[in-house]
């Protein structure tokens, strides 16, 4: 099984829609979340350069926002 991070904020929808595709796909993952927590989102920043959230971490492959397409071929979902 892959290792999963998802960076999230509690009111992000698309995170809620990763995660809620996650769980239909049987995917363990971990959840970071970043709002006020300053070390979390320098962590997410430095992996992605990106502010927004979700960013996703599959194995090392980092994937910006909830692009279902990308989260499937990492994850090699058909």
């Amino acid at each position: 099984m892959p290792k999963v991070i998802i960076y999230s904020t509690p009111t992000c929808t698309y995170c809620k829609m990763a995660k809620e595709f996650f769980r239909q796909n049987s995917v363990q993952y971990t959840e970071i979340d970043v709002a006020g927590n300053e070390k979390a989102q320098q962590e997410m920043i430095s992996k992605s350069g990106q502010y927004g959230v979700p960013v996703i971490d599959i194995d090392g492959k980092i994937i910006v926002g909830f692009d279902k397409g990308a989260i499937k071929k990492a994850l090699n979902l058909h």
